[in-house]
């Protein structure tokens, strides 16, 4: 059985999470889309695909005092969110979902939501493709059960009208992003690379859509993390 440990969730010291130590761990990539994110005063559905142990529904909650959805498909990773939301005290305001996203019209109308975040896996998988051994990470960091298209697709279908879509992703994949997004019916409005160093590639990249929303994108300068102390802020738009 993997050991379980409580972590601080970064430069957010009164919140914790459980993560295990060698089968999963949430990423910064997760912190980053949250602080990129901008949940308004109307935005009251909200929810997160591709939840892991709950850190974006922890957060969205404790800065907005908002209720969220997060939705995971792994039974060991969902066990985990439900204990971290369960010892921030959020049992009451944030709702877990153990199903994949793909069968979300079992829970909810279409045009449901007016906010959805999702830091999905990022790379495509075929049977020759080199996959950790160990099913938990593969399936987080792979699209074994589903793919960036499905995501784009759920996304469309679930998303109100001028509601917004939230993603985080690898740069390699921009013009995938641009193919669904335009497919699906969503505007990419912004667009934010993130650097771990300035003169190298970037690392990822964020990405605002708005369903039915008009062309023309908003590409803000490149961030550095790799100096950085706290991560809070660092998307001020």
């Amino acid at each position: 059985m993997m050991k379980k440990t409580l972590n601080w969730l970064f430069d957010y010291p009164n919140l914790k999470v459980y993560q295990y130590e060698e089968g999963f761990k949430f990423s910064l990539d997760s912190i980053l889309l949250f602080e990129f994110a901008q949940i308004k005063k109307d935005d009251n559905q909200i929810i997160d695909f591709c939840t892991g142990n709950a850190v974006i529904p922890i957060l969205i909650q404790n800065k907005y005092s908002k209720p969220v959805v997060g939705v995971e498909y792994q039974e060991e990773i969902y066990q985990l969110a439900k204990e971290s939301v369960r010892y921030n005290q959020m049992e009451e305001v944030i709702t877990l979902i153990h199903d994949n996203v793909k069968e979300l019209k079992n829970y909810f109308p279409g045009n449901n939501f007016d906010v959805i975040l999702c830091n999905p896996p990022y790379f495509k998988y075929t049977e020759s493709s080199n996959i950790n051994k160990n099913l938990i990470k593969s399936i987080a960091r792979h699209e074994i059960c589903i793919t960036l298209k499905e995501i784009f697709e759920v996304t469309s279908f679930f998303l109100k009208d001028k509601g917004r879509f939230y993603l985080v992703h690898v740069p390699d994949r921009i013009d995938e992003i641009f193919i669904y997004a335009n497919r699906f019916g969503l505007a990419i409005k912004e667009l934010q690379f993130v650097y771990s160093k300035m003169n190298e590639k970037p690392v990822m990249v964020l990405v605002t859509c708005v369903k039915g929303g008009r062309f023309g994108t908003r590409v803000y300068p490149p961030v550095n993390i790799g100096s950085l102390e706290s991560y809070q802020g660092i998307f001020r738009k």
